[in-house]
């Protein structure tokens, strides 16, 4: 029996899009060398150019880069493959094992649907690797929710260079055949290499997700398998958008451009340029509800389901120029049937040669053609991805684009400020320099860049999906432009796939001008620009021209204490540069704190000692407990480990005891410390938020960058959002000592990398 018509009857989920952003491929099949089968990742920012044709060895090429990438699960393919075709044994994973939990979904109690795992010779005696070539329609989606990715898939294989970056050449199912392969994905700044073996889920003897048209070609399978792998497991991928997926095969930038932004001539302009300069397409019909989704609308059409938009062309009339788009849809059936798809009317009076140019196949492999005036009338949103910012303008000149990356953190209670909506919290989400110092050389007549401006209030809610931009907006912004610096931000928020379902943040930047901020810097200016509303997705994007000078960039959740990674990276034409806001740490402790024991506080240390001192006159840091809780609110009272890490805080010869004067010293630290302290307890509980932690820290003397109050905050909570006082005095006298120590050090190793690293190294401790 022919499997290709039992199809339609694996369920199929598709993707619900609420937005996305991509650029997209011509998509005839192509060869790829070595393929045919015989016979048939910083936290510290990288400075990068833009792509180029020249390829570095490996002994060149910087780790994390296509030639020299990470090591996923530190394993080396060639090192694995030689190891298996010497014991003659065929390559089983240990890291993402053929067992239920690599599948990431709850297992089907009928046995009957019981999953198998086989390899590729065992499902079909003529499997093969890659068939002769690899085209859009080799692709198609199986029991699994990850059109998003197929479709970015499908793409990908119109371009060859972009796809060899992907799907490494010289793999095959006979020679050297191991039951190993190995992919690259793009990942926050770096190329991973992600190794797997070829066993494969099957279910009733076909493949449970994603398999060719031809069904004995494996390697879209096998790439799903190492994605899966990369992001957790198969369930993990379920739901999202086309960007994603186009990013992670790139490298690139993704974007969305609303289709009834343009007209349909100028729209088909536009995607035409995208797709000759190697941009990456996808689109899709906007899903008004949730029980919208997957709806086949009357012109054969799925609505919040990704297609690929794989090639443009025109067939030039006497009368009229007809503008076409090839799109597919990665189900790999189901197909447009209104006018110019596969069986329209309208190719009876195209001339053969014209057919046979353009490739019009009435065949049912889900690649269809469709008008750009029906194409507008019907699609909501394209997506585009492009390796270089200069393929999203349509007659702009290629530059070298300078990138700057960063990787960093959303911590509850420190950096993990929420919007602007949160004023008193906004200022401590985490603030990059941006500095631009050169004007454009030109001005790019036909783009779609936002000139800076500060914005509307609206702008820091969260996104509604249903509202599309404002046209006279934008031609308003259009007739503003002058000669200025453009800069593309984007904010990437990492790792919000877990197991079966999305979990990603609403997120957002803010650029001011201006340096280093505080709150009340927050509280009375406006931002010069802005990614838009809060989006629950995983990136963010803007590209702008903004006058030469000197930003901060602001990352930030919607709502603030919420934890989360992000990775954010600008691309300028001019070679300006990203910061981080960091500092080194200084302290005038010492100058801050002196003050002289109260009398009436001396009273009680004499008292004190007068009873409960030993022969050496000291007290034990039980009494000197008790002591300190007597002077004390209840609210502030200390515990005995805080007692014993501020009698260590002082020079006593290693003893856990303290002299007279060393007590009524410290005791009046103590109170200066719990004044300084409850001018940030504003609800006189005995503590403190943790996002009051730098301002109190400065209050008391000591400047400590973002990094440094992080871990102190992590190290002195014990991950709760208060702070109470008793950790701020840990917090004070471990910062204390360190400092005294970071002072009397000699070594110039020590004094070359700096106090921050210093501290760094032994607040973990």
């Amino acid at each position: 029996m022919d499997n290709k018509l039992q199809r339609s009857k694996a369920p199929l989920a598709p993707c619900y899009y609420s937005d996305s952003r991509i650029e997209g491929p011509p998509g005839a099949p192509h060869t790829f060398p070595g393929w045919a089968e015989p016979g048939r990742r910083s936290s510290s920012p990288r400075l990068i150019r833009a792509p180029t044709d020249t390829m570095a060895t490996n002994n060149e090429a910087p780790l994390g880069s296509t030639e020299n990438p990470i090591k996923f699960k530190d394993q080396d393919f060639e090192t694995l493959q030689a190891e298996c075709l010497k014991s003659g044994v065929l390559f089983s994973d240990p890291t993402f094992p053929a067992e239920q939990k690599s599948i990431g979904t709850p297992e089907d109690p009928d046995p009957k649907k019981a999953i198998q795992w086989k390899r590729p010779k065992e499902i079909s005696k003529n499997a093969v690797f890659v068939e002769d070539t690899t085209a859009t329609t080799d692709i198609c989606q199986g029991q699994l929710g990850n059109c998003w990715l197929l479709a970015a898939l499908s793409c990908l294989t119109a371009h060859p260079s972009l796809f060899m970056k992907v799907v490494p050449p010289n793999q095959s199912l006979s020679d050297r055949y191991a039951g190993i392969f190995h992919f690259k994905f793009w990942q926050y700044g770096e190329w991973v290499e992600v190794v797997v073996d070829d066993r494969l889920p099957v279910r009733e003897g076909r493949l449970l997700f994603s398999y060719s048209r031809t069904r004995n070609e494996f390697w879209s399978a096998l790439v799903e398998k190492a994605y899966a792998k990369l992001i957790g497991s198969y369930g993990s991928l379920k739901g999202g958008n086309i960007s994603e997926g186009m990013e992670d095969f790139t490298g690139g930038i993704a974007r969305s451009l609303e289709i009834s932004s343009r007209t349909p001539r100028v729209l088909w302009r536009s995607l035409a340029a995208a797709l000759s300069r190697g941009s990456l397409l996808s689109c899709f019909i906007q899903a008004k509800s949730a029980s919208d989704i997957g709806k086949v609308t009357g012109e054969g059409l799925i609505k919040g389901h990704a297609y690929a938009i794989t090639d443009a062309d025109k067939l030039t009339k006497p009368s009229d120029e007809i503008l076409l788009l090839r799109l597919r849809n990665p189900w790999g059936f189901i197909e447009y049937c209104g006018p110019w798809s596969d069986k329209g009317k309208e190719w009876e009076n195209v001339d053969p040669t014209e057919k046979e140019r353009i490739e019009v196949k009435c065949v049912e492999d889900g690649e269809f053609w469709i008008s750009a005036e029906d194409f507008s009338n019907l699609f909501d949103v394209v997506e585009l991805c492009s390796v270089n910012p200069d393929s999203y303008d349509e007659e702009s000149t290629p530059a070298s684009w300078a990138i700057t990356e960063h990787e960093g953190c959303w911590l509850p209670g420190s950096s993990a400020g929420g919007s602007r909506k949160y004023n008193k919290t906004f200022w401590k989400n985490p603030q990059y320099t941006l500095v631009l110092k050169e004007k454009d050389e030109n001005e790019d007549e036909d783009d779609d860049d936002d000139v800076g401006d500060d914005g509307e209030d609206g702008d820091d809610e969260m996104e509604d999906p249903t509202v599309t931009p404002d046209p006279k907006k934008r031609a308003e912004k259009q007739k503003q432009k002058v000669k200025r610096c453009t800069v593309l931000v984007e904010l990437l928020q990492k790792n919000r796939r877990q197991r079966d379902k999305l979990n990603f943040l609403h997120i957002a930047f803010h650029i001011y001008k201006n340096t280093c901020l505080d709150r009340s810097f927050f509280m009375k200016n406006r931002p010069a620009c802005r990614s838009g509303k809060y989006k629950g997705q995983r990136g963010v994007w803007r590209k702008m021209r903004l006058d030469p000078g000197t930003y901060v960039i602001v990352v930030s959740t919607y709502r603030p204490n919420i934890p989360g990674e992000f990775f954010v990276r600008t691309f300028s034409k001019i070679g300006n540069t990203l910061e981080t806001q960091d500092f080194a740490c200084t302290s005038s402790f010492s100058q801050v704190m002196t003050a002289p024991v109260s009398s009436k506080d001396q009273e009680r240390v004499e008292m004190t000692f007068d009873k409960q001192a030993g022969l050496d006159d000291r007290l034990n840091v039980k009494d000197i407990m008790k002591l300190f809780n007597s002077v004390l609110e209840k609210d502030y009272h200390l515990p005995l480990e805080t007692c014993r890490e501020l009698i260590f805080g002082e020079d006593t010869k290693g003893r856990c005891a303290l002299s007279r004067e060393q007590a009524g010293t410290l005791l009046a630290s103590v109170r200066n410390l719990q004044s300084i302290f409850s001018q940030f307890d504003e609800d006189s509980s005995g503590s403190m938020s943790r996002f009051e932690l730098s301002s109190a820290l400065q209050a008391v003397g000591f400047q400590c960058d973002n990094k440094v109050v992080e871990l102190l905050s992590e190290r002195f909570t014990s991950g709760e959002l208060d702070m109470p006082f008793h950790g701020f005095l840990s917090c004070v006298t471990r910062l204390r000592k360190l400092f005294a120590l970071y002072e009397s050090e000699t070594s110039q190793e020590v004094k070359d990398r700096g106090i921050n690293s210093w501290l760094l190294q032994f607040l973990t401790v």
